[in-house]
Parts: C-alpha cells; structure tokens; sequence
C-alpha cells in the first residue's frame, strides 16, 4: 500500500495532467493548418529538450545507467513510446477533423477501459457496483454505434491505447520525468528524420508556414512534457482504478469545447450515448467515495483498538513492576488467602 502522502501527490499530479489534456484542443486547433502527422512529429521533436532541460535542473541522472542493463524494462519503454505515439496522432487528427466529441467520448470510455484492464491484466478485484458501471459503459458502446452508423472507433482507438500506455506504465515504475524523457529519446530520432524529409520535399509547414505557426510547433515539447509527466507522476503512485476515476475530467472540458467552441452536432441518440457514460461514471464515483469513508472508518476502528491494547499493556506492566506477583495472574487479580485445609483432589 502506497503512504498518504504519496497517494496525495500522486492525485495533485493527475488533476493537474487531466485538467490540461482537457484544454489541448484549442491548443492543436490553432494547429490545423500543419498535417497531423508533422503536429506529432514535432510534438516528439521538440519534447525531448525539454525533457533534457528539466532533467539538467533537477540533476537527476542516476537513472539511465541502470536502466540500460535491464532489456525488459526498455522493451516496455518502447512499448510506450509505440502506443502513446498511435495516441497522439489519433487525437490529433480527431480535433482538427472536426471529431472532438467523440475524442471526449473516448476518454470518457477510457476509465472503464483501465478499470477492465486492471481485472483481466493486474487481476484486481471488482465491487458489484464497479461491474455495473463496466456494463453500463459497455451498452453506451453500442448505443453510440447505432448513433454514428458505424462504430465509433475514434473514441474506442483512444481508449484502448491509453488504457494501454496506463497499464505498461505500471511494469515500468519509473517516476514521471524519467519515464517521459526515455520515451521521448526513443521517439525523437525517427520524428526528426521525418521532418528532415518534409523539408527537402518543400512540404514542411514550419518553414512555409510563418514566425507563428513556427513558434507553435516547437512550444509542442511542453504542451506535451508537463501533463504527460504530471501523469507519469500519478501513475506510479495511485491504483489503476484511482487512475481510471480521474480521467473523466478531461473529456469533460473536451466535451464542453466540442459543443462552446467547436459548434459540432449533438443529436439525440449520441446524448442518450453519453447520457449512459456519464451514469457508468456517476456509478463508480460514488461507489469510489463509500468505499474511502468505509476504509476510514475501519482504520479508525482499528486505530482506537491499537490505541486500547496499547493502554492495556502499559497499564499490566506497571502493576507487574509494582507487585512482581501478579505476573502470575494475566488478569492482574491480587492473590488470596491460602485454600483451606481438607484432602487435596486430584
């Protein structure tokens, strides 16, 4: 079991990760004029200074070089760096193809995803109420695809690689700006060899596209650094299932931008859709909290019984100090007349 205080941290770290994921369309938005797969390039490219930057600050090192001696853990880095990077491209091309509605619905499927994942993969233990959510979400599923006509699988290729990239996370244990900046070194070189392509093919939008969009493009590395290892952060010290329940909070404002801001359509079958994801959700958040009030409440109980078999033990060892007889009675009685005299029995 992780110390409070760094479950704590671990739920500063992932509010602070969700919150900003959940602004990023605007971010890529004002993007659109560059292809989807030059964003991600760049947003590669430019992720790995700054990774080398903050790691320069915070001289912390130490932990490449072992590292390097272990081939599993590095294959599971390069896992990571395989499944955010379909992740990222997929969300990418979703916003700026007029799809954030079902990008936020996919992160809203995302928690119960983890939640899935951590039943089939971890082996952790569900509550009925977590199984109702699960169902729930899963029937949202398929009123979604009767809703699009199709399956709707923007939403569902986002939730399942970022379930995914969560899950390997958890092998690796590796702190946020750690497992950021061995991901992104992976990434880096064969980004950068793509943009090299674009530009002697003419077809770079960093170099035709003015001052701004240039600007933009190389601010990619900390639109990307700062969430992705505040999320690093949390991953390594909160439950999946803690994990899942934070996720909602960036579909949340995706959610909001696609109807405010982005204007897109909304009929009645895709709000019956996430009517049933956000009843899955309520499910599992209330579920979440009586279950913390009722671990509270046994440790508090256990606590006080702690605290009662501590008193009772200072308490016999003073009277055993005091009278050295009364060792011999656990109960601490004092001792009694001698027994009267008569045959002894057997």
């Amino acid at each position: 079991m992780q110390p409070r205080s760094d479950q704590r941290a671990g739920l500063a770290y992932g509010l602070a990760a969700y919150t900003m994921w959940g602004l990023l369309p605007l971010y890529w938005h004002l993007l659109s004029a560059a292809a989807p797969a030059e964003i991600l390039a760049h947003r590669m490219v430019w992720s790995l200074p700054v990774a080398v930057v903050i790691l320069a600050v915070l001289r912390r090192w130490s932990w490449i070089r072992p590292l390097l001696r272990q081939p599993r853990r590095l294959g599971l880095i390069l896992v990571c760096a395989v499944v955010i990077s379909l992740n990222w491209f997929l969300y990418i091309w979703a916003v700026n193809s007029g799809h954030v509605l079902e990008a936020s619905l996919g992160y809203f499927i995302n928690p119960l995803v983890s939640i899935a994942f951590g039943v089939l993969v971890l082996r952790e233990r569900l509550r009925p109420l977590q199984w109702t959510a699960v169902g729930v979400g899963a029937l949202a599923v398929v009123v979604m695809t009767v809703a699009y006509g199709k399956m709707p699988w923007i939403a569902l290729g986002l939730a399942l690689s970022f379930a995914t990239y969560g899950l390997v996370k958890k092998g690796i244990k590796l702190d946020g700006i750690e497992g950021f900046s061995a991901e992104t070194a992976l990434q880096a070189l064969p980004a950068l060899g793509y943009l090299v392509f674009l530009g002697v093919r003419g077809e770079s939008g960093f170099t035709t596209g003015g001052v701004g969009q240039a600007l933009l493009l190389s601010a990619c590395g900390i639109a990307t650094a700062v969430p992705l290892i505040c999320f690093g952060a949390s991953a390594v010290r909160l439950p999946l299932t803690t994990i899942g329940m934070l996720q909602y909070l960036a579909p949340t404002f995706q959610f909001l931008l696609g109807l405010t801001v982005f204007h897109e359509a909304m009929p009645a079958e895709r709000w019956a859709g996430f009517a049933l994801v956000w009843a899955a959700l309520a499910v599992l958040t209330w579920d979440a909290l009586r279950t913390a009030r009722r671990g509270r409440t046994e440790l508090d109980r256990a606590a006080a019984r702690a605290g009662e078999n501590a008193a009772a033990e200072a308490a016999r060892a003073t009277r055993t100090a005091a009278d050295p007889a009364a060792a011999a009675d656990p109960a601490g009685h004092e001792a009694g007349p001698p027994a009267a005299s008569g045959p002894v029995r057997q």
